[in-house]
């Protein structure tokens, strides 16, 4: 099995195994005099089934992200860096969005509020940050799907 298989394989039991928490949930207690829509224990028997499916799919995932070399990085370190590059052009973003005067005064006499820190540059920097975060996705999609999933 392909990883990028493998993946999306693991998108769709983790769903599953969070619709028959939710299904268990509501059926956990009824109205006296009415049945439950659903057998309680037995979804959470079926959610324990799912889960341990789960478990042994992610561990398999793991050992591939280890295995696997994207250019000097493991996948592992690679996806640790794409999260890291999120997280920045986010944050780059939102400061420069913030620094940015909206212009909103009503009045002259109105306080002006000035930026502390250049929004233009800021942009700037939060542009490097996607392209660079968009090259790395491109290489994990790349490799996504010519590794094959390890054995565990």
């Amino acid at each position: 099995m392909q990883l990028a298989a493998a993946l999306a394989h693991r998108a769709d039991l983790t769903t599953r195994r969070d619709v028959l928490l939710d299904r268990a949930v509501r059926s956990a207690l009824v109205q006296e005099g009415s049945p439950p829509a659903d057998d309680a224990a037995a979804l959470l028997d079926e959610h324990a089934g799912v889960s341990a499916q789960l478990e042994q799919l992610v561990v398999r995932i793991n050992l591939t992200n280890t295995a696997t070399r994207i250019g000097e990085r493991s996948m592992t370190a690679a996806l640790a860096h794409r999260e890291m590059l999120r997280s920045r052009h986010q944050a780059l973003l939102r400061v420069a969005t913030a620094a940015t005067p909206a212009g909103d005064r009503m009045r002259a006499q109105e306080l002006r509020l000035l930026p502390t820190i250049e929004p233009r540059e800021l942009h700037e920097q939060a542009e490097a940050v996607a392209k660079e975060l968009r090259e790395l996705d491109l290489a994990i999609q790349e490799v996504n799907w010519t590794a094959q999933l390890a054995e565990a």
